[in-house]
């Protein structure tokens, strides 16, 4: 059984949830999310709140009960608060710059990567190391920072690399001469 999709969502105000079959639109002082249910998955919105049920007791409709209602949730957190990612690059060298509709990473390679970015993400740079990137669909601001961490993962040994901000990277000893 899904707890998780038991509960009801509470509306804050200035948030509209809209059911068009089986899309619902969430609108918010931030912007507008679209998302298509799951077959056997239904919503209602009852005044100031969203209930979600489902129409059998298949495992399936089970765990999408539960899943359905969180990503409803992650678009009402969207549209009213916005979502952030902090990146970090740790290294001598390597930088990172906004240039147009592209990031611009200089990441010890012999040419530089142009990520694109997204409509609907803002990403700014400070100091040349700092990344952030915001945006109201939680999925997209998440990729996109997966993506470019995913250039150069922080290694162990000398902790060089992109990481989150606050990611702790477990240190290895090097080499050592055996006798």
């Amino acid at each position: 059984m899904s707890r998780v999709g038991l509960k009801p969502i509470s509306l804050p105000e200035k948030v509209a949830v809209k059911v068009d079959g089986r899309t619902v639109t969430v609108e918010g002082p931030k912007g507008k999310l679209d998302l298509n249910l799951p077959d056997g998955i239904s919503i209602a919105n009852e005044g100031g709140t969203v209930v979600f049920k489902r129409a059998t007791e298949l495992r399936q409709h089970k765990a999408l009960h539960g899943t359905a209602r969180s990503l409803v949730q992650n678009m009402i957190t969207g549209v009213t608060q916005g979502f952030v990612k902090d990146l970090e690059i740790h290294g001598v060298g390597l930088r990172a710059a906004v240039k147009g509709q592209d990031l611009d990473l200089s990441l010890g390679r012999s040419h530089p990567l142009l990520h694109p970015i997204p409509s609907g993400l803002t990403v700014t740079v400070n100091e040349n190391t700092k990344i952030k990137v915001e945006g109201i669909d939680k999925q997209l601001v998440g990729q996109f920072a997966a993506e470019v961490r995913g250039y150069y993962p922080p290694e162990p040994y000398k902790g060089k690399g992109v990481r989150y901000a606050g990611e702790q990277v477990r240190r290895k000893e090097g080499k050592s001469v055996g006798k």
